[in-house]
């Protein structure tokens, strides 16, 4: 297969590049930081910088998982702005890209997360459920409804609502130095959930969509499990045998991240109702068999 991706440098992307590369399919990576994509592919990608240089280029697939990082500054007026054009900006750019084309690829599949449903306490949320309001709520439905303008082309539109993706590197690299050293544990009393998946199935079910033309519409990338903060922070402990005994206060996050710290401090309860009704069989169901693995590799 052809494939434009955009993202392709970050933790989800890196994966699914190399995992396509396994089954010699040609990968095009848009992006602005040209020597950062050289060099993790080192000539096996086709690296741009612009969408016309593809141009006479046959694709069968658009993946769109660009995005500046959620979490990695605070939330200033000009951060959500970046947030914003980095992601529904960029996707609509693509749309009207896609429009022009006269062979045009199958399938978009575009990132989204589980952001879009708004904190909701203890709410089990499927794809179907309401969503409170909220910047989350709002980026994640703005970049949702642009990539959905691309099903009036007659390209097929695949969702992705990725929860906290676990793997070596990644969401966990943030997270494991404080329960190395001992010093990790709850944020606040621990009882927002966290919503996981293990980085090998979400690449598996990105791959799914891909190739599965019955598929359409909003995935929820989460494992069947949730977990609460606690339970979470016990879990990892146990794995990497380290205590887990020193909670995060709320109010450091809160000065560190200002709104973004409701990410972590509020949480949400997220199923992926739909990828069970298709009958994908999830590799890591469960917490401690997803830590496991990646801490043994």
């Amino acid at each position: 297969m052809k494939i434009l991706i955009t993202g392709g440098t970050g933790f989800i992307g890196q994966h699914f590049i190399r995992r396509r590369l396994a089954v010699n399919d040609e990968i095009y990576c848009l992006t602005r930081d040209q020597d950062r994509a050289q060099h993790l592919f080192q000539g096996t990608v086709e690296v741009i910088s612009a969408l016309s240089e593809l141009e006479g280029i046959p694709l069968d697939a658009v993946i769109n998982l660009a995005g500046e990082p959620i979490l990695d500054k605070r939330w200033s007026k000009e951060r959500k702005e970046l947030l914003y054009s980095s992601r529904v900006e960029l996707t609509n750019d693509i749309v009207k890209w896609l429009a022009q084309l006269s062979v045009k690829p199958k399938v978009l599949i575009s990132g989204s997360a589980i952001g879009y449903y708004g904190s909701q306490l203890d709410e089990e949320l499927g794809e179907e459920s309401p969503c409170n309001s909220g910047f989350t709520h709002q980026l994640c439905l703005a970049w949702e409804k642009a990539a959905l303008q691309a099903e009036r082309l007659g390209i097929r539109v695949c969702l992705l609502r990725t929860g906290i993706v676990l793997g070596e590197g990644g969401a966990l690299a943030k997270m494991e130095m404080p329960f190395k050293l001992g010093l990790g544990g709850a944020i606040g009393v621990g009882k927002q959930w966290m919503s996981w998946i293990h980085i090998d199935d979400q690449i598996e079910i990105i791959e799914m969509l891909l190739t599965h033309e019955q598929f359409s519409g909003a995935f929820n990338l989460t494992a069947p499990e949730t977990v609460t903060n606690k339970e979470f922070s016990s879990t990892l402990g146990h794995v990497l045998h380290r205590p887990t005994v020193l909670p995060m206060p709320v109010c450091i996050l809160k000065l560190i991240l200002g709104e973004g710290a409701e990410l972590l401090t509020e949480g949400q309860r997220v199923v992926p109702k739909n990828l069970l009704d298709s009958g994908y069989k999830f590799n890591y169901p469960k917490l401690e068999q997803a830590l496991a693995s990646i801490y043994r590799n």
